[in-house]
């Protein structure tokens, strides 16, 4: 049985903090369950790894930056956070918006609005501040399953007993593609909803790279030695 929120304070040890606290019952409220259970099991996994690196909470990174921009990171996929950018974009200003509300200051909104837009962005989140890098961290664990062996044993399915997964990986996709058919500006081509909805349209609806370039007007042409599709 999943855990209530009040008993995952406990079971977990989540931050205490009053905006943390807020910030948890907001995602709880504007997100899909199952997209709610994998932002709580995002920070969980991001702290296990921040644990399993030797990072200590207060020295080496903000704790409550963490867990914001975890419980946060998919608010680009609830009704109130669906707008007409790419879902991370949507979800980043949604929650840029919520933290002013709540009086954080603009250091902080900058810190969770980069690990909130970025947490796709493989190769990129990881380099930039320790925040970020921990909350894309344990984001990938939970989607792709991407550094669980570094988890302590056993934890994995503690976390997900507490906050099943209900097939999180298609349910979360299953989001993304719907708000990209009705709105294609949400998915440009060379971006990751992009990738997605290009295999639920007819081959060649949604441009490639090739095709962008080749629809540039400069004339370009393969060169000699190029790597050109098949």
């Amino acid at each position: 049985m999943a855990l209530t929120l009040t008993s995952a304070y406990d079971a977990f040890d989540l931050p205490r903090t009053e905006l943390a606290t807020r910030a948890l019952r907001y995602a709880e409220e504007a997100e899909p369950a199952v997209i709610f259970r994998h932002s709580v099991r995002s920070y969980l996994f991001a702290r296990a790894l921040a644990d399993h690196d030797g990072m200590k909470a207060g020295a080496d990174f903000d704790d409550e930056l963490v867990f914001l921009g975890c419980v946060l990171h998919d608010l680009g996929l609830s009704e109130q956070g669906n707008g007409h950018q790419r879902f991370e974009v949507d979800g980043a200003d949604l929650a840029a918006r919520f933290l002013r509300e709540q009086g954080a200051d603009e250091e902080a909104v900058t810190v969770v609005w980069d690990a909130i837009a970025l947490h796709t962005s493989e190769g990129i989140a990881s380099r930039k501040g320790p925040e970020i890098a921990l909350a894309h961290a344990g984001i990938t664990v939970d989607v792709l399953g991407r550094g669980k062996e570094l988890l302590p044993e056993g934890f994995a399915d503690r976390v997900h007993t507490a906050f099943p997964r209900a097939d999180l990986a298609y349910a979360m996709t299953d989001v993304i593609v719907r708000q990209a058919l009705d709105d294609p500006a949400k998915a440009g081509p060379l971006s990751f909803p992009g990738q997605l909805l290009r295999r639920h349209l007819p081959a060649g609806t949604l441009p490639d790279w090739y095709d962008l370039i080749g629809a540039a007007g400069w004339g370009d042409r393969p060169v000699d030695g190029s790597t050109q599709p098949s």
